[in-house]
């Protein structure tokens, strides 16, 4: 963990900040703040550590990190098939990189937390009025109205409840049974039923339960290895809105360090990794595990300086690098990025978010993003990364299980004439679980070659 002698939960609060709302009422969200700070956390520190030595792994080559989720969850859309299906398409994405890859899966949702927004300017105009810009559920309102937007911090509490509702399903899905691999079949969705993904799911399904039959002839059954009927399952979120993840930092009783027990991973955006700024501050003394996004403006003596920040005794899993650079950007500037953490020996997981990086929006007003750019993105990475010698550790999507048409492309068929049709995110476009699953089986096969390949390497070291 970083040395904190001279850090503590507020020091934040001393250092530029950017990307936070203006509350009119401060003395109302002081209330609200000691209200958090008397509830109970939502997760606990081992389970923190527990996600860290698993990201350990991960940065060593010897896992992978699949990390999505919603965009912005919402408290209109609160709903337990909402979450069952994010769920659900998570764990098909992890069976088929399992398979395919023969590594263990590392899985973080963007789940229970994610509820503030970056926006690229304070106010928006909308129908020819300015109003504040929507920052997410957890700060205002998404409807068009100058009341809607006001900062209201009575939203930090139910921020706060629908996550610890959120975790407590998806504790139950993860430990009760729904994970079960004899179930695999079942995770399909109703809507993909005739979708070429669904069919090569269903084949990848078909052999999984050969393999199960083969165990259990051998007397290996879900009853006696706890790994085929649970998972792990983590949670995370930007890093955005300070008061509330103050508030919800508190001391573990068993080391004597500070923990941010709103999630068991946070992350710190592109647009708030100043190195002297109010995020990097607060991050730096929590003993999460935590992420950086990366965009194409990262130097690669900032990347340094803020693996020195928040990584200073050089922890394997302690620290994630996101890039997001863009397609057109991503075999440009990620080599440069990749070469000084590897000259400098620093230990971070590499991990690929294909999705900030090509947002755009079309004629029709919408924004989007296109199926075929992500994929570009994702490639990139991994050539990157095949051609440094080093790990392509993981991925980050914005994604729903919910058959949503918000990114053109895939074979799901969306275009730009479809995406008034399902359109229903709050801020920024998701892959729909058609999409998702297809990236899964395009992901599966990098990390095939990239097995193979090691393999290769060993048998020739042997001779």
């Amino acid at each position: 963990m970083s040395e904190t002698s001279n850090w503590a939960p507020e020091s934040w609060k001393n250092r530029p900040i950017v990307q936070m709302p203006d509350y009119l009422d401060k003395d109302a969200l002081v209330r609200v703040e000691n209200r958090l700070r008397g509830y109970p956390p939502l997760v606990f520190a081992g389970e923190a550590r527990s996600l860290k030595r698993s990201l350990a792994q991960v940065s060593e080559g010897h896992a992978f990190l699949l990390q999505g989720g919603d965009c912005a969850e919402s408290f209109a859309d609160f709903h337990p098939d909402t979450i069952r299906d994010t769920f659900r398409i998570l764990l098909q994405m992890a069976v088929v990189l399992t398979f395919g890859g023969s590594v263990p899966v590392v899985k973080v949702g963007r789940m229970a937390g994610q509820f503030a927004k970056p926006r690229s300017a304070p106010t928006e105009v909308i129908d020819g009025v300015e109003l504040l810009s929507y920052r997410g559920d957890m700060i205002n309102a998404p409807e068009a109205t100058e009341q809607a937007r006001v900062a209201d911090p009575d939203r930090l509490v139910q921020a706060y409840n629908q996550a610890a509702s959120t975790l407590n399903l998806l504790r139950a899905f993860s430990q009760g049974g729904y994970a079960n691999l004899q179930s695999v079949h079942q995770w399909n969705l109703d809507f993909l039923a005739d979708t070429p993904q669904a069919h090569r799911y269903n084949d990848l399904a078909n052999r999984i339960d050969e393999a199960m039959s083969f165990m259990f002839a051998c007397g290996v059954t879900p009853e006696l290895v706890t790994q085929m009927r649970e998972t792990d399952f983590y949670t995370s979120h930007e890093a955005l809105h300070l008061n509330y993840e103050q508030a919800l930092t508190r001391i573990d009783s068993t080391t004597g360090d500070w923990y941010d027990c709103s999630a068991h991973m946070l992350w710190i955006g592109d647009r708030t990794r100043q190195i002297d700024g109010a995020h990097v501050e607060f991050l730096r003394g929590v003993g999460n595990p935590l992420g950086v996004k990366a965009g194409p403006s990262m130097s690669p003596d900032d990347l340094l300086r803020l693996c020195d920040i928040l990584n200073p005794n050089n922890e394997p899993g302690r620290l994630t690098v996101i890039a997001r650079m863009g397609a057109d950007q991503v075999t440009e500037k990620l080599p440069t990025l990749v070469r000084a953490i590897k000259a400098e020996g620093r230990k971070v997981l590499w991990s690929c978010d294909p999705m900030h990086g090509n947002t755009e929006k079309v004629a029709s007003g919408y924004k989007t993003r296109n199926f075929d750019r992500i994929l570009a993105e994702v490639r990139g990475f991994f050539a990157v990364h095949a051609a440094e010698g080093t790990h392509a550790g993981g991925v980050h999507f914005e994604l729903t299980g919910q058959n949503v048409t918000e990114c053109i492309g895939g074979t799901s068929a969306v275009t730009e004439e479809t995406l008034s049709e399902r359109y229903e995110t709050a801020c920024d476009p998701r892959l729909n679980a058609d999409q998702s699953l297809e990236l899964a089986f395009l992901l599966s096969g990098h990390l095939k070659a990239e097995r193979d390949k090691a393999r290769g390497a060993r048998r020739s070291h042997a001779k």
